[in-house]
């Protein structure tokens, strides 16, 4: 590996894509720690280094590669962007227009993804509304007002306002050009290695962290469990990643001019977990929009709001309590939802995926076949039995990966071990899945680069 790392720098073509990619990576890293206009950064860095355990800021400072904790004008990250391809993603198979246009090659694809363009804007430009009224809600009695003094929608207010949410807006198109040129000009998948960023510059804070607990016992048993869990993750998110069935396909004999092609054997590999860590976004994304919603109901002034006013806030503090001493039942209903949640998620975004790829017309255009198989309908039902059956070894994991720091957090709680629960928080299984997935991604197009100049690559 040292030598193809060698070769790799010794290739001036090479060298120049990945230096290029270094150096768009640190400027979004510097970009992360430009603060929104008008935010009270010593309050709100105050409120996150004391509450590491509130799922909703980690979530959404994982997706914005970091740049949360500082409540950066790239705060939202590539999120929106995210968002808006999986809708368009979703919305293909149903509208024949952008079916049609998915399948007119290279051009129908650059209109699809101006389309997506479109979509990211007034995504962009909720969710920065969206994404305040959530900090704000997360701030408990200080409310908005304790970060974002002159954040609302009143005359008065309305300039500073929208100095913000443009600001973050275009942080967030700030990221996609910078992720989109990594793609084009540089090594690797740009939003991906974006998002691997923010994730690889927590680790060493965080895991100061857990050298800075008080007592000696936590930090011991803390610090092992980190390294268990780290290490025990990736090894089955690497074999999870990588296994697939492969399912046989027989050629039958093709005439072409005078030329006869015998038949061929050949597969069609199904991947485990087809699908990524898609439904852990969708998940959280569900889990949320109503505490979203619930925020924009809440009255922190009035503190006796009535019935209405009770039950808006619980919602809009669902999931920010994790100590299931405190709030055992908030905390358990938490954590089952969001497991029900990336396993429906998983199959429904797996059964989607597999469909668009029309397997067994290509099959049967291509003159192939599954032994002992009839094509077409019979064809169709055979795969999708398959699929939906090794996607149950997918579907569990990527649910017990996403409930990981709940587990974390309860465990700490039988063991009677204070900050145990941190050691899942230093890269959480979402974080891990991402870093895996982006090296392994990254690592297999050095080696095809190297490959094509006879060079050995990375994996053997």
């Amino acid at each position: 590996m040292i030598e193809s790392v060698r070769a790799a720098f010794s290739l001036p073509d090479l060298r120049k894509r990945i230096l290029f990619t270094v150096g768009m990576l640190v400027i979004y890293r510097l970009l992360a720690n430009i603060p929104v206009p008008g935010v009270n950064l010593q309050a709100w860095q105050a409120f996150t280094n004391q509450d590491s355990g509130n799922t909703v800021i980690n979530f959404l400072d994982l997706l914005s590669g970091g740049a949360v904790r500082n409540f950066s004008v790239m705060a939202m990250g590539v999120y929106p962007y995210i968002t808006a391809s999986i809708i368009i993603q979703l919305l293909t198979p149903i509208i024949p227009q952008l079916e049609e246009l998915s399948s007119e090659g290279e051009s129908g694809r650059n209109k699809v993804n101006k389309i997506t363009y479109y979509l990211t804007v007034p995504l962009a430009l909720v969710q920065a509304v969206g994404q305040i009224n959530i900090v704000g809600s997360s701030l408990g009695g200080a409310g908005l007002a304790g970060i974002m003094p002159n954040f609302g929608f009143t005359a008065e207010l309305l300039l500073p306002t929208l100095t913000t949410l443009f600001a973050m807006v275009g942080g967030t198109m700030t990221a996609i050009w910078i992720g989109e040129r990594i793609t084009e000009e540089g090594i690797g998948q740009g939003i991906s290695l974006i998002i691997f960023g923010g994730i690889v510059a927590r680790i060493l804070p965080n895991t100061a962290r857990l050298f800075a607990l008080e007592d000696t016992t936590a930090r011991v048993f803390s610090i092992a469990a980190f390294l268990a869990l780290t290490v025990f993750t990736v090894l089955v998110i690497v074999i999870i990643q990588e296994g697939q069935r492969r399912i046989p396909v027989q050629y039958g004999r093709r005439v072409r001019g005078r030329k006869v092609y015998q038949g061929q054997s050949s597969f069609v590999p199904l991947k485990v977990n087809t699908a990524g860590m898609i439904p852990i976004i969708f998940a959280q994304s569900i889990l949320t929009f109503p505490p979203l919603l619930a925020s924009f109901f809440v009255n922190p002034n009035n503190s006796d709001g009535g019935i209405f006013s009770t039950i808006m806030t619980a919602i809009a503090s669902f999931g920010t309590q994790q100590n299931p001493e405190i709030a055992p039942g908030s905390f358990f209903a938490y954590w089952f939802v969001y497991f029900v949640l990336v396993v429906a998620f998983t199959f429904f975004y797996t059964d989607v995926m597999v469909r668009q790829q029309n397997l067994p017309q290509t099959l049967q255009r291509q003159g192939g076949f599954i032994p002992g198989i009839r094509p077409g309908k019979r064809t169709e039902t055979y795969i999708m039995s398959v699929v939906r059956r090794i996607t149950t070894a997918g579907a569990i994991f990527l649910g017990l990966v996403a409930i990981l720091p709940g587990i974390m957090s309860l465990l700490g709680v039988i063991l009677r071990i204070d900050g145990i629960e941190q050691s899942a928080l230093v890269i959480n299984g979402s974080g891990l899945i991402i870093v895996v997935g982006v090296v392994i991604d990254t690592m297999r197009q050095l080696e095809a680069q190297l490959l094509m100049r006879h060079y050995e690559g990375f994996i053997r």
